[in-house]
């Protein structure tokens, strides 16, 4: 089973986090959401699986290119 790293495109403030570590996703469910220039951006898992690790939480700035999450598909 391959492990995914799941990287934000932008720099931000996580805002949200709709997945759960031990919970599954599909190719293009939000992993968490991004705020960025008072825009909201999700980051779209991209494959299916689930989410063994998140390694952010609410609040946390997160840097363009940053892991957030790892999925195993």
């Amino acid at each position: 089973m391959p492990e995914i790293k799941i990287v934000t495109e932008v720099a931000g403030r996580i805002c949200a986090t709709p997945v759960q570590v031990g919970g599954t996703v599909a190719d293009g469910d939000y992993v968490v959401v991004v705020e960025a220039m008072k825009m909201e951006i999700p980051v779209p898992s991209p494959a299916n699986g689930t989410i063994t690790s998140l390694l952010v939480k609410l609040n946390d700035l997160v840097a363009e290119g940053q892991a957030i999450a790892i999925v195993t598909s």
